[in-house]
């Protein structure tokens, strides 16, 4: 039986909570109600996640992790009253009383003066990395306990919870991505440790940086779940069987057809579930997030294999494959560098105000469904700003010998840069002894290093 609204038991200690109180409640992690603070006290973190200008906060625990990897689930409740667990053979009497007084604080002040960066921050992105995602494969994974999720991800996630590993796997492919692709960038998708906005404040902007991060993380999250069903980790999917039927020219059908549109159809669901504000940055991301997974699908490409006698390949079979993410990566990072700039627009509906985007540009051609689109303009990066999350780009390596971004010129913004030797020893002189070894000399080599000043 799926999750219950909030508003189905809200009522028995009076409304004092309404519908995004309850998703900010969702956002605590267990330790964090041991105690927890509005700012971090890390005179090395950022000024906002140390001021309560964006409302950066940490939480510390006194008790070991275990304690909470040993309860089923963690419950919020309203009032100390906890709602109906479905499933999992406990009464609400024996959930936790966790709105105590201070508690009630911290979400007031979540609520006051952290709404836009955790309300509108896809936060649960924070389950690809850190503790959390290392320990999902050995350990029962806690939908409560997965930050930022809002009821319908929390109901997808108790119903089909054997492929959330793989959800927090394609985020974190996503992530990994993007870091290669901007890696000679000013902004080069820096996460963030120990803070649920892994981003921090770059993502509030609706910036190019922003639609790519989506796009590539709902791609992440298609491509990660479609590969897992193929491999037979998850019981509730499999391998494509609409790919039969009559062969090709010199080869037949056999192995395992990956599904593309099921893990396409999880990313949608899930990914999505928490763009339906009538707002323009939820329709932004929402256009960004399918054009991520349609790369998936326009990309998807017969693979094959020979059979025969010393490789003759009398025999082919053939089988529906998903390309190497790293395409899917260049084809955003070129969808990210003619990225279409929209302006906002407000429609009065039966619903009320609701915001929609419009090209910009109209001399140019209009974005279509695989294009990524934006409406803000991006800061320079070239100097650490708190506001917008920039870290500068000093003492970053630059290319001396590039005239693109990554060179010295572009992405030292113009202030130079410094010069230094280094030794690193390598592997050299290899050879190859029968059977079967490769024995390797060590040699050192010296390189010229340029840093940003």
């Amino acid at each position: 039986m799926p999750f219950p609204e909030p508003d189905s038991w809200a009522g028995r200690e009076g409304r004092v909570i309404d519908r995004l109180n309850y998703r900010l409640i969702s956002y605590l992690r267990p330790r964090a109600l041991i105690g927890c603070s509005l700012t971090s006290s890390n005179p090395a973190a950022p000024r906002w996640a140390r001021e309560g200008g964006s409302c950066g906060w940490r939480c510390a625990s006194d008790k070991p992790e275990s304690h909470f990897q040993s309860q089923v689930d963690f419950v919020p409740t309203i009032g100390g009253v906890a709602p109906p667990l479905h499933g999992r053979g406990q009464t609400s009497s024996s959930a936790p009383l966790l709105m105590e007084p201070h508690l009630l604080g911290l979400l007031l002040g979540l609520l006051l003066c952290g709404t836009r960066v955790l309300a509108g921050y896809p936060i649960w992105w924070s389950l690809a990395l850190g503790q959390q995602y290392t320990s999902l494969g050995s350990q029962p994974l806690l939908c409560g306990s997965i930050p930022g999720l809002v009821p319908k991800q929390l109901r997808f996630c108790r119903n089909y919870i054997e492929i959330m590993p793989s959800v927090a796997e394609g985020v974190k492919l996503g992530i990994q991505e993007c870091q290669h692709q901007f890696r000679g960038r000013r902004w080069n998708c820096t996460t963030i440790d120990d803070s649920l906005a892994i981003f921090g404040p770059v993502l509030d902007k609706a910036t190019r940086e922003s639609a790519f991060v989506h796009a590539i993380a709902s791609a992440g999250v298609a491509f990660a779940v479609t590969r897992s069903c193929a491999e037979g980790t998850s019981t509730i999917c499999g391998c494509d069987s609409h790919h039969k039927g009559p062969p090709g020219e010199g080869w037949k059908w056999g192995g395992c057809s990956e599904d593309a549109d099921f893990g396409v159809l999880v990313s949608r669901e899930f990914a999505d579930a928490r763009e339906n504000r009538p707002d323009a940055r939820s329709a932004m991301n929402k256009h960004n997030n399918e054009a991520g997974r349609t790369t998936i699908l326009d990309h998807m490409h017969l693979k094959c294999k020979c059979h025969g006698l010393s490789g003759s390949c009398e025999v082919k079979t053939c089988w529906w494959a998903q390309p190497d993410f790293r395409a899917i990566g260049d084809f955003l990072k070129d969808k990210y560098d003619s990225a279409s700039e929209m302006v906002v627009e407000k429609h009065r509906e039966s619903r009320g105000w609701v915001e929609t985007l419009r090209a910009k540009y109209a001399l140019f051609k209009p974005p279509t469904e695989r294009d990524l689109v934006y409406y803000e303009n991006s800061p320079n990066f070239c100097e650490p700003n708190p506001e917008t999350g920039s870290f500068g780009t000093r003492d970053r390596t630059c290319n001396v010998t590039s005239h693109g971004i990554d060179g010295c010129d572009l992405l030292c913004c113009g202030r130079g840069h410094n010069t230094r030797t280094e030794k690193r020893k390598e592997k050299c002189h290899c050879i190859f002894h029968w059977c079967c070894y490769v024995s390797c000399q060590e040699c050192i080599r010296i390189y010229d290093v340029h840093t940003c000043k």
